[in-house]
């Protein structure tokens, strides 16, 4: 294992790091505080204990900090009342461990406990002497999804929570540390509309609670709207987006069809950065066509903009799904002929359930397909022929990926383990009854 090292010549090998850190603190101006005053802590992060309950994080901006000190809490923009409470511990943050102190002083970043309501952007002031600190207003949620417990043929075998009571508790317990994160329950006990600032935001949930064992079903995402003064309103995004000179024009092309308005061109060397104002929905699923038309040298960022009338509608997915046609394990010979109806995302052995979806159908339509079909044997056809076929590697589909490819009619399932795309109607002939009645 290599130990990092830095030195002030560039002909010596150092020891350790303490040039550079000794270099940081002689070139970057210590932070300005006020040690006298009243005292005055900034929340700028939340953490949860089952022990001690919300933790808040931050820097003392005046004066000292005690334990079993009388404070006002309160925020800068008035959304709750100013209300009373009492420091019950104190912890510095020394490495990657928080040790217990009495007191600190302004300047230090120290986390404390005892204040139930305590979020991020609240001020923290000694009692009697409350003056809120400018913070810059938390936004409401802007996208939706539906999460809801996975009920697909394959259900229970790799996750370690699978049952609804399991759900919602973890679901509401990120509340205590998510400022931004909205969770509401639905007619029935097994599914709940959990609401963020965005695609990105929510799959990082999904993600986390899939590494602790959790198995989901989760929809696709959908935004939020409001009506301001009688008008249909969505969320605009303000899209930052930074790409080689050779690839504005498809970029401004695909924008254009997903209601993108140009705000600013400005060419930076050999690249050019774009600034956009487009529908949080005309985002849905365009970072992975984003990748592909830039050849993976393209940055894309963006921020809640404003509520602006509503653009119209968008396409926002232009190829069907292939769909198992019964369960089993996928095997050469099936996949053979389904890669020729399209891209398959998965490879021989995998096992599938029907209605799962096992590809992408360039055309708009769905098409079901039967990648367990095996070559029937006969006395001049031998089990070994299947050796000749050949089969193109399977599209690996990250998270973001499944969650862009969704349709309405469709599901993910997501485990420990595995990520799956089903329909939320399985069987095939359900479905075709389904769609002869729209």
């Amino acid at each position: 294992m290599s130990t990092k090292t830095a030195s002030m010549d560039p002909n010596e090998l150092g020891e350790n790091l303490i040039p550079l850190l000794d270099e940081i603190l002689s070139y970057i101006p210590a932070p300005e505080v006020e040690d006298e005053g009243e005292m005055q802590y900034l929340v700028s992060s939340i953490d949860y204990n089952d022990y001690v309950g919300r933790i808040a994080i931050g820097r003392i901006e005046r004066g000292e900090l005690k334990v079993n000190q009388e404070v006002s809490v309160g925020d800068y923009h008035n959304t709750k009342k100013e209300y009373r409470g009492k420091i019950v511990t104190i912890y510095q943050i020394e490495g990657l461990n928080r040790v217990p102190c009495e007191s600190a002083k302004a300047g230090d970043i120290v986390c404390i406990s005892g204040l139930e309501n305590i979020t991020i952007g609240d001020t923290i002031c000694a009692y009697g002497h409350f003056e809120p600190l400018p913070f810059v207003k938390i936004s409401e949620p802007t996208v939706e999804m539906t999460f809801s417990v996975n009920d697909s043929p394959f259900a229970g075998r790799e996750g370690k929570f699978v049952t609804s009571r399991q759900l919602r508790d973890r679901l509401f317990k990120e509340l205590l540390k998510d400022v931004s994160l909205r969770v509401n329950e639905t007619e029935t006990t097994d599914s709940f509309r959990v609401a963020g600032r965005g695609e990105m935001h929510l799959s990082i949930l999904i993600e986390n609670m899939r590494r602790e064992g959790y198995e989901l079903a989760v929809s696709t995402p959908r935004v939020l709207y409001k009506e301001i003064d009688g008008k249909l309103c969505e969320p605009i995004e303000r899209l930052v987006i930074d790409v080689p000179e050779n690839c504005v024009g498809s970029v401004m092309e695909k924008l254009g069809s997903r209601k993108g308005e140009l705000q600013q061109m400005t060419p930076v060397g050999s690249r050019m950065r774009i600034e956009f104002l487009i529908p949080s929905r005309g985002l849905f699923g365009y970072r992975s066509e984003f990748l592909t038309d830039t050849k993976g040298e393209g940055i894309m960022s963006s921020v809640f903009h404003s509520y602006q009338p509503h653009k119209g509608d968008i396409d926002r997915r232009s190829v069907g799904s292939l769909i198992a046609f019964e369960t089993g394990d996928a095997v050469t010979y099936g996949l053979y002929n389904a890669q020729e109806r399209g891209e398959l995302f998965i490879g021989a052995g995998t096992p599938v359930y029907e209605g799962m979806v096992v590809g992408a159908n360039p055309k708009a339509d769905d098409m079901v397909v039967n990648v367990c079909k095996k070559k029937h044997l006969t006395n001049t056809r031998a089990s070994g022929s299947d050796d000749a076929l050949r089969l193109i590697p399977p599209r690996i589909m990250s998270l973001e990926d499944c969650l862009e490819f969704l349709a309405d009619d469709e599901l993910l399932e997501v485990t420990p383990k595995s990520m799956r795309i089903r329909k939320r109607t399985l069987s095939n002939s359900l479905r075709m009854k389904e769609r002869a009645k729209m």
